[in-house]
């Protein structure tokens, strides 16, 4: 087949070209993935470049799952593990660089990797150890410390030597102490798969030789996205040819406060000198009003590359301004717009999506959608592998993979409950250090603990029996039969077993995770799979109203998109009154960002008093209305002439009217009884036992005939 079918003509440049580096600057949805999966079929097609020797990075699994599927149906080839096998995110890619050459700067090839949950539960044992009063010192602020220290290259010395206050010093003994626990666990966090393979690539010129002999092409998306460790990695791995492409958008680098440096793609033409430079403007999202509205904002900016976004798809309808008085007639507009288009069949729920600067500005927008009975969902809530029952039995199969992992010990060495108290558990842990023993090994030896009662010995040398036994299991079952060896060698399901409706969820999860499992050859690639799961890797409703920030709906789109809290103050936020233009500079970005996501229709929303942290504030609308020179349509939601429109909604809602000795139905806790009423205030006690007070407006409560 013709790769170069259906690209545009600085597609067709962009992937044409096959030698030295490329510079790909892909505007919003002007079909960069496209561009960058027949770039690798063309390398591979007319190049006769070698899979196996193409380095393809993506910033989310979702992201490399899809292009592997994309480029593999356009080859025509198998679509497995063994295709592209150097393609993934730079965590992904940097675990594999470390299992294989590891060794060789002291790491062992079967470490685990800490999610952030872990360091978490790590730094506070070294509060705790350190005895460091943590009262001014949050342990999620410590955390972030170390990893922005991480992203800086900044190593625990190096941290120590310019702390100047105190919560700086105690922070660099912390940070110290954290990576001698998390050494002696035989564990990596996030961050470190980034940074020792930068120190594997630095201080192993034979190691950084090899690689480079691999990787003949190297192409990395999203480059503006890049941290200091991952443009460190970058020009580590680049041989003398010089046969590197990046893709990426500088206009949509909105990550700072996780370290991404959008300069790096600034500065590509200087550190790889004689680049090509194509840019991909022609967008196949958006329609023009968006586009020009869009460009407007992002003009305002003057740390940016000089592009024009522009369409073939025409105008279509103009972007629309909402001011309301305040953050509920807000949420009244939008449910209000959203409900007629559906009702009228002009739209399905599933097309809109409403977007806001923090998730603090979601809560008017449930109520007012739990009013009209809108269906939503809310991105960014707890993904499947954060979920507890998900993390209790990872924590197992993490120490039945590496046995001296602390922090999944102390997870689940009282789940299910064992009667081990905090006092047991703590002296069990410094004999264990003591001693030198691997964790296993000393909850064998559990009886020569001394302080700790008979029954607490017992506890441990059961559990050890248990993970021993697993342990052997492990090398020759797949990780499916050992959940479910696991499962049952715990009566995991027995503990789930709470007597609410939750629990057929909860155990419905593990069965799910089981079959997930099915998918591995052995316990090492599911944990790596589980551990390296993005959160934005999560799948959509196309039946329900999206609500997200701004941020968490970077690379979707939308057919209707709602802005809003469209405020000074609020976006761009009250930081940029602090911090300067730079910061104003990213919110700009953030703000194009948002814009982009729709496709057909622009509502943009503002209101003139806002409810925040207990106190109204009056705002005026956001500057970047102003930088849009939009002349659209523009509605005005004023409460007092909504008051019919409101009786409406209650009427919509047809709240049933509950009386003592009704029988009920709650999603949340499931059947019970109420015992007091008092208008739509009732009190139920569950069949589970619970006595709860609700608000039957909000707790959905349904008789039960």
């Amino acid at each position: 087949m013709d790769i170069l079918e259906g690209l545009n003509t600085a597609q067709k440049s962009a992937v044409m070209v096959t030698s030295g580096p490329l510079l790909i600057l892909a505007g919003a949805g002007s079909g960069k993935t496209k561009t960058l999966i027949h770039r690798i079929a063309y390398l591979i097609e007319q190049e006769n470049v070698n899979p196996d020797t193409i380095l393809a990075v993506t910033f989310t699994n979702k992201a490399a799952k899809e292009m592997r599927q994309r480029l593999s149906a356009l080859l025509n080839s198998s679509n497995s593990r063994l295709f592209m096998p150097w393609m993934g995110t730079f965590h992904s890619i940097c675990v594999k660089l470390l299992r294989i050459d590891g060794a060789s700067i002291g790491i062992s090839n079967n470490f685990i990797i800490y999610d952030e949950e872990d360091r978490q539960s790590l730094v506070k044992r070294a509060v705790k150890e350190l005895g460091i009063d943590n009262k001014s010192l949050k342990v999620r602020s410590i955390s972030s410390a170390i990893s922005s220290a991480k992203n800086n290259l900044v190593s625990p010395e190096e941290y120590e030597a310019t702390a100047t206050f105190t919560n700086q010093k105690n922070i660099a003994k912390i940070y110290e102490k954290y990576e001698r626990l998390k050494k002696n666990s035989g564990a990596l966090d996030f961050d470190d798969l980034l940074l020792e393979t930068v120190n594997l690539l630095e201080s192993k010129p034979e190691v950084r030789k090899k690689w480079q002999n691999v990787f003949k092409h190297i192409l990395i998306d999203e480059y503006q996205d890049t941290n200091a460790p991952q443009y460190k990695i970058v020009k580590l791995i680049t041989n003398k040819d010089r046969n590197i492409c990046v893709v990426g958008d500088d206009w949509q680098s909105i990550y700072s406060w996780r370290g991404a440096d959008f300069t790096n793609i600034l500065n590509f033409e200087h550190d790889f000198p004689g680049a090509k430079v194509v840019k991909l403007e022609q967008n196949y999202r958006s329609t023009g009003a968006i586009l020009e509205a869009a460009n407007n904002v992002i003009k305002k900016n003057t740390k940016r590359t000089d592009k024009k976004l522009w369409t073939g798809s025409g105008m279509g309808e103009p972007v629309e301004i909402i001011e309301s008085r305040d953050e509920a007639d807000e949420a009244f507009a939008v449910s209000n717009k959203i409900s007629s288009q559906a009702e009228l069949g002009a739209r399905n729920f599933g097309d809109f999506a409403v977007l806001y600067r923090t998730n603090a500005q979601s809560y008017p927008f449930e109520r007012a959608f739990m009013q009209f009975k809108i269906p939503y969902q809310i991105i960014g809530g707890v993904r499947f592998y954060d979920r507890k029952e998900i993390k209790d039995i990872i924590a197992y199969l993490r120490l039945i993979y590496q046995p001296n992992d602390a922090v999944s010990f102390n997870r689940i060495v009282n789940v299910p409950s064992r009667g081990l108290g905090a006092t047991s558990v703590e002296r069990f842990l410094l004999s264990m250090e003591s001693g030198d023993n691997s964790i296993l090994s000393a909850l064998a030896n559990a009886y020569n603990i001394n302080g700790i009662t008979p029954r607490a010995k017992a506890a441990f040398q059961n559990l050890g029996s248990i993970l021993n036994d697993l342990s052997t299991m492990s090398e020759t079952v797949s990780p499916s039969k050992l959940i479910e060896e696991l499962i049952d060698r715990i009566d995991y399901l027995n503990l789930l077993n709470d007597g609410t409706s939750q629990a057929d969820e909860r155990k419905n999860n593990i069965g799910a995770m089981i079959s997930d499992a099915l998918n591995f050859a052995d316990l090492s690639s599911f944990l790596e799979e589980v551990a390296l799961m993005s959160s934005v890797d999560t799948n959509s409703d196309k039946e329900k109203v999206t609500l997200m920030t701004i941020h968490a709906a970077k690379g979707l789109e939308f057919p209707v998109v709602f802005m809003v809290g469209m405020e000074e103050g609020v976006f761009p936020s009250a930081r940029t009154f602090d911090e300067g233009p730079d910061v104003l500079e990213e919110e700009r970005r953030l703000c194009y960002v948002g814009m982009t996501r729709a496709r057909e229709e622009l509502k943009l929303s503002y209101a003139r008093s806002r409810l925040q942290f207990g106190q109204r504030s009056y705002n005026s609308p956001s500057r970047f209305l102003s930088d849009m020179s939009v002349e659209g349509t523009y509605s005005y939601v004023n409460h007092e002439e909504l008051i019919d429109d409101y009786n409406q909604v209650e009427q919509k809602i047809n709240i049933p009217i509950f009386v003592v000795g009704d029988k009920v139905k709650s999603a949340a806790f499931g059947v019970g009884q109420v015992i007091d009423a008092n208008g739509s205030i009732v009190s139920v006690r569950f069949n589970s036992g619970y006595v709860k007070k609700l608000n039957a407006e909000f707790a959905r409560l349904e008789k039960v005939i």
